[in-house]
């Protein structure tokens, strides 16, 4: 999938998070947005993830050289962030299984396949209230990264990972994130040590 801005800006009241944005996301490149806490970062990538519109200029989207539209980009995009929420009164299984019913996980995978893969075998009839915090990040991972999508947007993708599960993570990414537009928001080199190209959210300001 690709995904462009044309002259694009967000702002929020009267402050502008992000202006005169002219940028290109190409399908199977990987990319990285760096930037100060607090600069926009989050809010330029939840605009390319359609979560948020521009407040000027234009974003457009393209799957195998077709056109999409706006509001059903989503479809085509898995998101991972620490502040997106779990629906902890479920078991592990039980979500993964509610998930795929909005996004398909790729072929092969199914709640078991995940939860091992994750490092979390044996918990799949936990509720995720349970869970520590690394282990809901795992599963925020995993529900972006085994979506059967084109577009994988991580909004600092190792929050509350401890060392094996930054490896986990980059693990993950070299094994399964391969011929798909990946794009992280970081400051943390460790997430985004893959990426092909570094885009500073300053330059839009």
């Amino acid at each position: 999938m690709k995904i462009k801005l044309s002259d694009a800006g967000k702002r929020f009241s009267r402050e502008w998070i992000f202006r005169h944005a002219d940028l290109e996301f190409l399908p199977n490149k990987t990319y990285a947005i760096t930037g100060a806490n607090g600069s926009g970062k989050s809010t330029l990538l939840q605009t390319l993830g359609a979560l948020l519109q521009p407040s000027e200029g234009t974003i457009s989207y393209w799957h195998n050289n077709q056109p999409v539209a706006t509001e059903k980009a989503y479809q085509y995009v898995s998101f991972c962030a620490p502040y997106l929420d779990l629906v902890e009164e479920m078991g592990l299984t039980e979500f993964l299984l509610f998930h795929s019913h909005f996004k398909p996980f790729i072929a092969g995978f199914d709640p078991g396949h995940i939860a091992a893969a994750i490092g979390l075998p044996g918990t799949g009839s936990k509720q995720m209230r349970d869970f520590s915090s690394g282990m809901k990040q795992r599963v925020k991972l995993a529900q972006a990264i085994f979506s059967n999508t084109p577009v994988i947007l991580l909004d600092e993708p190792c929050t509350n990972l401890d060392a094996a599960g930054i490896e986990l993570y980059q693990s993950l990414i070299a094994q399964y994130a391969k011929d798909r537009l990946v794009i992280v928001s970081s400051n943390d080199v460790a997430e985004y040590s893959f990426c092909e190209e570094v885009i500073s959210i300053g330059r839009y300001k």
